[in-house]
């Protein structure tokens, strides 16, 4: 069996992130897997106020914010953070 072969496949995970603010006109999903785009991930918003975004990671360590109509914000719902280089923190998940 060639080292190919042997190797177990890494599958990417649906992760589903989400926020509430109702009165938001626009958010965005953004983090270090999509290179802090500020624009490659914009989210819908439900008839609860509540802006959701899909995304297909790989295994890993992910850092990440929302940028609410031009605000950065931390996700509330995720007790998981660490530092940034601006002095605020960033939100962590962690996908096994």
């Amino acid at each position: 069996m060639s080292k190919v072969q042997s190797r177990q496949k890494i599958k990417n995970q649906k992760v589903t992130f989400s926020i509430s603010a109702p009165e938001a006109k626009e958010v965005f999903l953004v983090g270090d897997f999509n290179n802090w785009d500020t624009e490659t991930h914009p989210m819908k918003k439900d008839v609860n106020g509540v802006w959701k975004k899909a995304v297909m990671l790989a295994p890993s360590q992910y850092e990440y914010k929302f940028l609410i109509d031009g605000d950065w914000k931390q996700d509330p719902r995720n007790d998981q953070f660490c530092a940034n280089c601006f002095g605020t923190v960033n939100s962590v998940v962690n996908l096994s």
